[in-house]
């Protein structure tokens, strides 16, 4: 065993450190940020607009009138939360550099507008929304990294208007971004020009099919959820935060998948994806925290002796209810624990299969692309991000008593080591 997890260490930690200090992975982090709570905003009044039974309790007329009054909530955050990100990774890039945050997020956002198709429906000069959400977001994401690096560039160069003293500062700060500004954007434009002479007709429509397309149809798949997930756990496990780590790299496919989720939950059509954004957090983080550890609170009560073991399941508890886990991960321990590292692997990838397949299945609805805050307790958070279905909450305990019954014997041995240890104190 200890030559094994000598092994992970050497192998994972080197790769773990650079993908935690990567610039441009924490821009992404942090832009996704910018734009949560947007999202969770639009979602709260996608909850409340498809409350169960309201149509029949309204009537259809009213219940119509009643969803149109709501929809602009969701329509302005969720439906373009891809236009939140860009802005989000443009000013934390721009800013990690020490420069003028605001232009970064903003030359971010107009660079990406002017990659797009601007033709909708026949009608010229027509942005069409869909761009701005799940659609676009890869190709937003890059924008915002080459446009916040270009604007870098050309300040760094130091070409920029000089303004007289006594002008006001916010006057002379625009006027010494307008030539970056100016610059950068002329970029993206010949850019979109020399787009124009292919087939793919624009940036969008060539990120969109040579990469976004591909690119999410892996991220959906059960493979490359579990391969996340135990990556994720391995780096948690040698003190990582995994969900920076990994998060960062499968955000952009999780949300993209949940956004269309939504619209087909929105449509009343069948949702077309599985792996989503609140398949992640809602049925593995959303148990307690990483790893699901509510279930080893939940043991401690039913098989702990040691004095130890009950004092932490007193004081992780409450945090635990509403997926705070560090007391449990540095307490029990988890973290480097020979003994905890299997059942800590294991538990989540079994959770994972058995999820997947129970949506794949129709047993349980699939998530209907709503954002619950990942401090929702279990059962109310399974219950909202199916649709408002009780059979989303039941799965959740269902893999509660999973994730129990995988970690008994070795919680077991453990709260046997401490209980013999203080024993022999006395």
């Amino acid at each position: 065993m200890n030559k094994f997890m000598e092994f992970l260490e050497n192998m994972l930690l080197p790769i773990a450190d650079k993908l935690n200090n990567n610039r441009y992975l924490t821009a992404l982090r942090d832009g996704f940020m910018v734009a949560l709570p947007l999202i969770i905003f639009g979602s709260i009044f996608v909850v409340i607009a498809n409350f169960p039974f309201l149509d029949k309790l309204l009537g259809e007329d009213a219940y119509t009138a009643y969803q149109n009054a709501l929809g602009p909530a969701s329509a302005a955050t969720l439906s373009i939360m891809g236009l939140f990100v860009i802005i989000g990774i443009g000013y934390k890039l721009t800013q990690s550099y020490g420069g003028e945050a605001i232009y970064g997020g903003v030359v971010a956002v107009a660079a990406f507008l002017i990659l797009n198709p601007q033709e909708l429906d026949g009608v010229t000069g027509v942005i069409p929304t869909a761009i701005l959400g799940a659609q676009g977001m890869f190709l937003g994401i890059f924008t915002a990294f080459i446009a916040a690096e270009l604007y870098r560039y050309f300040v760094n160069k130091n070409w920029t208007i000089k303004m007289p003293p006594g002008v006001p500062e916010a006057v002379s700060r625009s006027f010494s971004a307008l030539i970056p500004i100016t610059l950068t954007l002329s970029v993206f434009l010949v850019i979109r020009i020399l787009f124009s002479f292919t087939t793919f007709d624009t940036v969008q429509n060539f990120i969109y099919t040579i990469i976004q397309e591909p690119l999410t149809a892996l991220g959906s798949s059960l493979p490359a959820t579990i391969l996340a997930v135990l990556l994720c756990q391995i780096f948690w496990f040698f003190g990582l935060h995994g969900q920076i780590i990994i998060n960062s790299v499968f955000d952009p496919i999780w949300y993209t998948l949940n956004d269309e989720n939504l619209k087909a939950f929105q449509a009343g059509t069948e949702l077309p994806n599985v792996i989503t954004k609140q398949f992640i957090d809602t049925f593995l983080v959303g148990m307690g925290g990483t790893g699901m550890t509510l279930a080893v609170i939940l043991l401690i009560f039913l098989i702990g002796k040691s004095r130890q073991v009950k004092e932490l399941g007193k004081l992780g508890g409450p945090a635990g209810i509403f997926n705070v886990n560090e007391p449990i991960i540095f307490g029990l321990p988890i973290i480097m624990n020979p003994l905890a590292i299997f059942p800590w692997l294991l538990a989540p990838v079994v959770v994972t299969a058995v999820t997947y397949f129970a949506m794949a299945t129709g047993i349980v609805p699939k998530p209907a692309g709503i954002i619950v805050p990942w401090t929702t307790p279990i059962g109310i958070s399974g219950f909202l991000a199916t649709g408002n279905s009780w059979r989303g909450a039941v799965l959740q305990i269902v893999n509660l008593l999973i994730v129990m019954a995988i970690w008994w014997p070795f919680l077991k041995i453990m709260d046997k080591n401490y209980y013999e240890n203080e024993k022999a104190k006395k």
